[in-house]
């Protein structure tokens, strides 16, 4: 078979296809370029010295003054509370502790303070009011959680006009959602005359169906010792206090409870320290009070261990002052309310029981250095000045009327025979302890219920006038 020679120059002429090349790897030492660079002419040794110079400009320019800043801000506008507290230098309470970087690092030298959104939960009531008085006049975004089943709008009226400051009028019992830096939960009925009458509200017993809804929760959270009180815990202490600490665990705020003095019940030691267990009643007129807030205690603390939430545990004692409901049940506000309306001062039993009692700006004072500290607690916050029933009667009388006369009764169910704080882990770790006297303090608190007792009457008088006219 002849071989054929195939002419292919025409396709030889064909230009190639492009063949693909790829983006030749640098060498590994074409990176310490920009090391060269600074290296040549002493560029270094420029940024060094304008580094040098600008932390020298901050540090002669951000120098703090030597003179003692003043307490300026009155807790109590319209009280005259500045007269009794001295001048003093705000120090790590009223700080905020910078979360960047080491857990307790302060803000720098010369830069602001951050603005803090703060929720305060009972915060149109007596001791609420007082603590929103405080972080307005710091300068923090306030949110006010109320439902006004014992909290009145005229306690916190004056900052309406604020833009820093908002009202929901709201119930703990139902979750609801905001963004905030702090959580101050105080909402619960504090005094036995609130308590008594709506014991359902601060520790309920509920449907079976709501009973395996919370045990869904406890379980997943691992809180079986919830259910240690009673069958059921549910309201204002248990689902309230739980619907704040899931809020808290969500965004990443730190939260303070405001628990009490009677989770000590009838105390077997005296004075009371953290460590006590108590001794209380669990089936008493008081124990929808009392093991509720033994109940938040524990929720807040599994939520501490298992959820790593910022959690901090005051445990309040007696606190008297403005703004308290005047027919509360309360001993302070009892024996002036009476003195003022010329009623008998009622003292129930012989009158020896013994409370101790602390002026509302410390106790706000106290709380907020907690919340600002790094301490968990449960801290005692409580003046150990300790008074019989018998001798705040006989303040009273030296306060507001000498010929006031005292009416014995029988006693109530459950009242502790004594109660007296023991402070030193505030002392040494907050730095806190009362400075207000009883004797300093009730005359503020006279001139506050003077007011609305009597203004009250005047209204009440003048309606029941022109009715009749």
């Amino acid at each position: 078979m002849a071989s054929e020679l195939t002419y292919r120059r025409h396709e030889m002429e064909q230009p190639e296809a492009e063949s693909y090349y790829p983006k030749p790897i640098k060498p590994w030492f074409v990176a310490i370029r920009p090391i060269r660079y600074m290296l040549r002419e002493q560029r270094l040794v420029f940024v060094l010295v304008g580094i040098a110079i600008a932390t020298l400009g901050f540090t002669i320019f951000s120098k703090p003054s030597n003179q003692p800043i003043p307490y300026d801000v009155d807790p109590l506008p319209g009280y005259g509370m500045r007269s009794y507290l001295p001048a003093m230098q705000k120090k790590a309470s009223i700080e905020y502790m910078s979360r960047i970087g080491s857990a307790g690092g302060k803000i720098p030298l010369g830069l602001k303070r951050k603005v803090l959104r703060v929720v305060v939960t009972g915060g149109a009531g007596f001791v609420g009011s007082h603590l929103v008085d405080r972080l307005m006049a710091r300068g923090d975004n306030v949110i006010v959680v109320d439902n006004f089943f014992t909290g009145r709008k005229e306690n916190v009226m004056h900052h309406f006009s604020n833009p820093n400051f908002e009202m929901i009028r709201h119930d703990v019992v139902e979750p609801i959602l905001l963004e905030v830096d702090q959580i101050y939960h105080l909402a619960c009925p504090a005094s036995p005359v609130h308590y008594k009458f709506n014991p359902v509200k601060t520790i309920i017993s509920f449907s079976f169906s709501q009973f395996l809804n919370i045990v869904v929760v406890i379980c997943c959270l691992d809180l079986a010792l919830v259910l240690n009180s009673s069958v059921c815990g549910y309201k204002t202490n248990v689902v309230g206090t739980l619907n704040m600490l899931g809020l808290a665990k969500r965004v990443g705020a730190r939260f303070l409870l405001t628990s009490t003095s009677e989770v000590y019940g009838d105390p077997l030691q005296h004075p009371q320290v953290e460590t006590y267990w108590g001794n209380v009643n669990p089936i008493g007129v008081r124990s929808c009070y009392d093991e509720g807030k033994r109940t938040a205690e524990t929720l807040a603390m599994d939520y501490h261990r298992g959820a790593n939430v910022e959690v901090r545990i005051a445990r309040i004692f007696n606190t008297y002052g403005p703004r308290m409901c005047i027919d509360d049940g309360r001993v302070v506000s009892n024996f002036v309310a009476q003195a003022l309306r010329k009623e008998p001062l009622t003292v129930y039993g012989d009158g020896k029981q013994t409370r101790s009692f602390q002026f509302v700006s410390d106790l706000v004072e106290g709380l907020m250095r907690l919340m600002e500290g790094e301490h968990v607690g449960p801290f005692n916050l409580g003046n150990p000045g300790e008074f019989t029933m018998l001798e705040l009667a006989k303040v009273v009388q030296e306060t507001i009327d000498p010929n006031a006369k005292i009416e014995f009764r029988p006693n109530t169910e459950d009242d502790p025979h004594k109660r007296k704080p023991d402070i030193t882990k505030a002392k040494e770790l907050l730095g806190w302890e009362p400075k207000v006297a009883l004797r300093q303090g009730l005359p503020l608190m006279v001139k506050d219920f003077r007011q609305r007792v009597f203004g009250d009457q005047k209204q009440e008088s003048s309606t029941t006038s022109s009715s009749t006219e």
